[in-house]
């Protein structure tokens, strides 16, 4: 789109950039409360038994602890920390603490003192006599009849299957078959902000949270279930925020925070460490998922089987969810007419599978794009000629009765950055003899935009102009760090022709902004929240054309605003704010609305991804050199965001093929439960990232634009793997390809 907008597609600081680097901002971990009591975890150091005793007698002989939980004191109400609005009907089987432990990092007592240091000395005085249990590590064995059942219920949760055609005859039928075993790991998001909340009570026990969540109403929700008071008794605000990637989208400690503030009638801040936030909140799901594609000899696809195995770890959370999305996903991006989709979800004795970027994309993607990159090399094909062959056209039809794909852009991203990347000269080069080989890689991905097709998608705004001309936005949107206050005040700006500064935006709080069927998920934030901003600005934009025509004496087709004013084709100009205070005089009338936009539609989003690595053949040390990422965004809305975001997601994709994995032993103790275990990519390692923006509109979309946050993560492990496996000659199927997993290749191929 080539349209010259005012603050559209244009790079617009962050509106609080200064705050935070100068670190004026406060983040919930800055707050203090009068009277505060401080909290502390104590966690399993077991991955499954039955508490048998717990002794907290010398830990509340420590002067200035106030207050110990337990099982024996806090409810017994089930509930799922997943259930974001009250019709979600899911499996309900977690609590505040509980008498069995089914993880290490389970939470056994919360501690609450007159400050850290005491929380913390109590809880190594507590002692917990345990009834072990033997621990159900692989998802393989939890599917086993004669497992040990970490639920009452069995170890196998939902089977969903989803299904286009005929797969079976394709296969049967096929030239070739190419068949793939998929691993992905557990990973933490490695927020730079630890998991923290703080909860205040009043005089009549009403509960105000302090949470940098991503969805105040469902921790309002889940808070209400758990501790069994009314939602209209809790209110949430949401906080700035210092990263998520999807980990703060459950309310982890919320609930535990309002209890004890409701028993002891004061303010309480619970933080997390490092280690805690790794161990004890949320990971993304580990999945094992074997696919069979079916291919003629020219290289058209012509049916597939996927079969994969989700571990969901010991409690149950957004599983379902994520299997779903992952299965959704498989059929709209290849013109596939003959597919079938199996997902398993399991309990294991691991910590909690939930939401992360991308959400079941990377690693239907990761099985998908590997596998691809697999049918060229069977094919003796460069892989850009198999996505050419196969991938969707626009407007094509969701083969499984899904939302209409939209104006999906995805051969032009791979035509476009093959061309930039100069792929197949890169792909088909002489194999380097020496110590360290060069491979390219690429994988092509897809994601919503939003919940249309599976969940209410809705959202309601209030804009009101006041007498000084500025604008005062309420929504319940969550900026995550990504500057979506900012995207809605470009929004709001560029329909109503007025300086950015003048806008003032409101984030989630449940008393305050009104309602929002489902916060920050889906990547639905700019299309859905942003075009209800947009629909909400053009309704004040109208009142004051017509409100403006009638005071300026025009007809309404003569009179247009500009830069603040109204204005009409003689000459005549008002400001906004004289506007406001004309209209309440002269019609007792002000310049404001609440609307409720219902997301129509749910297109699909897509990218290619390109990238260069170099494999030492001596270490098994692999180092991306090279990186190019091509979006079908629609339309950027803020440039430095969207490739702010595209090179982030690059940082974490890369740790997702490299280096990160919480590295769960025998027992189920995790390895990896502090950044000196825990590797994420570093600046030194980042490659120099490249992006392409495909800008071609997309319809219902505010000006245009589609989603990138989540997107952008999706293919850049599978691109990396795939070139890890170009510059080797060999197939790694497990992530991560670290330096002994990469070794133990070399050597067998020697």
């Amino acid at each position: 789109m080539n349209k010259d907008y005012r603050y559209i597609g244009k790079k617009v600081p962050m509106f609080d950039a200064y705050e935070k680097v100068t670190g004026k901002i406060r983040y919930v971990g800055d707050m203090v409360f009068p009277e505060m009591l401080y909290g502390s975890l104590l966690l399993s150091n077991i991955a499954h038994g039955i508490i048998v005793n717990i002794d907290i007698c010398e830990a509340e002989k420590l002067p200035g602890v106030v207050k110990i939980l337990t099982y024996e004191n806090t409810p017994h109400n089930y509930f799922n920390s997943h259930k974001w609005f009250e019709g979600l009907s899911t499996v309900k089987d977690e609590l505040m603490f509980n008498d069995k432990v089914r993880f290490v990092g389970d939470k056994i007592a919360a501690v609450f003192a007159e400050d850290y240091e005491t929380a913390r000395k109590a809880c190594k005085l507590i002692k917990v006599k345990y009834e072990k249990l033997t621990p159900v590590i692989s998802p393989f064995d939890a599917l086993k009849e004669d497992s040990v059942k970490i639920h009452e219920t069995s170890n196998l949760i939902i089977e969903k299957v989803i299904k286009c055609g005929d797969a079976e005859n394709a296969l049967n039928n096929a030239n070739f078959i190419i068949e793939d075993t998929v691993v992905t790991p557990k990973i933490h998001h490695a927020a730079m902000e630890p998991h923290v909340c703080i909860s205040t009570i009043d005089e009549f026990k009403n509960i105000t949270i302090y949470s940098p969540c991503q969805e105040v109403f469902q921790v309002q929700l889940v808070t209400s279930k758990a501790i069994g008071i009314p939602k209209n008794k809790i209110r949430v605000i949401k906080t700035p925020m210092g990263g998520s990637f999807g980990g703060k989208t459950h309310p982890i400690l919320e609930q535990i925070c309002a209890f004890i503030s409701l028993i002891t009638g004061r303010s309480a801040k619970l933080l997390l460490d490092r280690t805690q936030s790794i161990i004890a909140t949320r990971t993304r799901h580990n999945v094992v998922g074997n696919i069979k594609t079916a291919v003629s000899s020219s290289g058209e696809i012509t049916g597939r089987d996927i079969d994969v195995v989700i571990d969901t770890g010991a409690y149950f959370t957004n599983a379902e969810a994520v299997c779903m999305a992952m299965g959704k996903k498989a059929f709209r991006l290849y013109r596939i007419y003959n597919q079938r989709f199996r997902g398993r979800v399991v309990y294991t004795n691991t910590p909690i599978g939930g939401p992360a970027r991308g959400y079941g994309s990377p690693q239907i993607h990761a099985i998908s794009e590997i596998n691809m990159n697999n049918v060229a090399r069977k094919l003796n094909m460069n892989p850009i000629d198999i996505y050419l062959k196969n991938l969707v056209h626009p407007y094509d039809k969701d083969p499984t009765g899904g939302t209409a794909l939209g104006d999906s852009q995805i051969l032009n991203c791979v035509i476009k950055g093959a061309e930039a990347f100069d792929f197949r000269k890169r792909f088909d080069r002489v194999k380097d003899k020496g110590r360290y080989k060069k491979g390219v890689g690429m994988a092509c991905v897809t994601h919503g935009n939003g919940y249309k097709g599976a969940f209410p998608d809705f959202t309601s705004v209030s804009l009101s102009m006041d007498s000084d001309g500025s604008l005062v936005l309420k929504q319940s949107i969550h900026d995550l760090g990504c500057g979506t206050v900012t995207t809605m005040m470009q929004i709001a700006a560029e329909v109503l022709d007025m300086d950015i500064k003048n806008i003032r935006v409101f984030e989630a709080d449940t008393m305050f902004t009104p309602y929002d069927s489902a916060g920050t998920q889906a990547s639905r934030v700019t299309y859905v929240c942003g075009a209800a901003v947009k629909s909400g600005a053009e309704i004040i934009k109208q009142k004051l054309i017509s409100f403006g025509s009638r005071l300026l004496i025009s007809k309404e087709e003569d009179v247009y605003i500009d830069n603040g004013y109204i204005c009409n084709n003689k000459g005549d100009r008002l400001s906004y704010g004289n506007l406001v205070i004309q209209v309440e005089l002269k019609f007792n009338e002000d310049i404001a609305t609440i609307y409720t936009y219902k997301s129509p539609a749910n297109p699909g989003a897509y990218a290619a991804d390109f990238a260069e690595v170099t494999v030492d053949t001596l270490t098994g040390m692999v180092r991306v050199t090279d990186f190019l990422a091509v979006h079908d965004i629609g339309q950027a809305i803020n440039k430095t965001f969207v490739e702010g975001q595209i090179h982030g997601a690059v940082q974490m994709g890369i740790g997702y093929a490299l280096t990160e994995d919480l590295n769960i032993d025998k027992d189920g103790n995790i390895k990896s439960d502090r950044f000196s275990k825990y590797h994420v990519i570093n600046c030194p390692d980042m490659p120099d990232v490249k992006v392409i923006l495909i800008e071609n509109g997309e319809e219902n979309g505010p000006f245009g634009a589609k989603s990138v946050g989540e997107i952008s993560t999706n293919g850049v492990a599978p691109a990396v793997i795939n070139a890890i496996n170009n510059a080797l000659d060999v197939n790694i199927t497990t992530m991560p390809a670290n330096q002994e997993r990469v070794m133990s290749f070399i050597k067998d191929k020697r």
